[in-house]
């Protein structure tokens, strides 16, 4: 197992990895600005898909709803491809070895990206009539990929607190530098196991329904050339690999942060 001083530089490396969560990216903030005129362009059907996924969202994060995963298969994916065995409740895999959780949770990254990057290729190519089937689609993708992160860290995406916590990981993906300073800083009370209540940790989650417009606005100018049927293959492509890879980077970079506060508390205590 792992000792502080191995612990301690991971968790630098993280540390630098949220020093460079700067500002967007050009195309970034450009994708942001034309999405007035995207609303305007986008048929009734179209904005009643919007609208019920943020139902959902909300319905995600009070019961799981349908975008629960099936915690038992994740569980054995995770005794095949690992060196610890050990693996009866989830919670046994927080003593899993740290290098084996980054292993797993590269290997995860590696596998949504490129499923994302078919389906967005897939669903592009219909234009305007498939993108109103790829929005829900890479909703719920991301959220099972965060889930699945969850688990190989050892937490239970079936406890509230966990779902909370996937959707601010969900939004610091999609977030400005001001907004990722802000959910950083309302992540850090996670930390402390001693304040980590659903009570305390779902009092951060002000305005939820601003996680999946700005996720949704995420996509810009990228999903208003997806509408071109043909021609839009190559954007949903490049829109969607993008999209996952940021969900997946973030979530994985902070559950591993809080993966290793808590790997360097019980060593102290020994």
């Amino acid at each position: 197992m792992e000792n502080v001083e191995q612990l301690e530089k991971h968790l630098q490396e993280i540390q630098a990895w949220e020093k460079d969560q700067k500002d967007l990216w050009f195309f970034d903030k450009l994708g942001r600005i034309p999405f007035k005129i995207l609303d305007k362009m986008t048929p009734t059907f179209l904005q009643n898909k919007i609208a019920l996924l943020v139902d959902e969202l909300g319905s995600y994060i009070q019961t799981g709803g349908k975008y629960l995963i099936n915690e038992q298969a994740m569980m054995q994916k995770i005794r095949n491809q690992s060196s610890f065995q050990n693996i009866f409740a989830i919670s046994d895999i927080s003593q899993m070895p740290l290098e084996d959780m980054i292993a797993l949770s590269d290997k995860l990254q590696n596998e949504r990206v490129k499923f994302a990057t078919m389906q967005g290729a897939s669903t592009g190519f219909g234009g305007i009539f498939t993108l109103a089937i790829d929005i829900p689609l890479i909703l719920g993708m991301a959220l099972k990929t965060l889930q699945e992160i969850a688990i190989i860290h050892g937490y239970d995406p079936n406890d509230k607190i966990e779902r909370i916590f996937i959707v601010k990981c969900l939004q610091f993906s999609s977030a400005d530098i001001v907004g990722k300073e802000a959910i950083l800083k309302e992540l850090s009370s996670m930390y402390d196991t001693t304040n980590n209540t659903a009570e305390n940790v779902i009092s951060q989650l002000q305005g939820w329904k601003e996680v999946f417009y700005t996720y949704r606005d995420q996509f810009g100018w990228k999903k208003l050339f997806q509408m071109i049927p043909i021609a839009g293959m190559i954007f949903g492509a490049y829109a969607n690999k993008g999209m996952m890879q940021d969900v997946a980077e973030a979530g994985i970079m902070l559950y591993r942060k809080r993966r290793i506060y808590e790997k360097i508390n019980e060593l102290n205590k020994q």
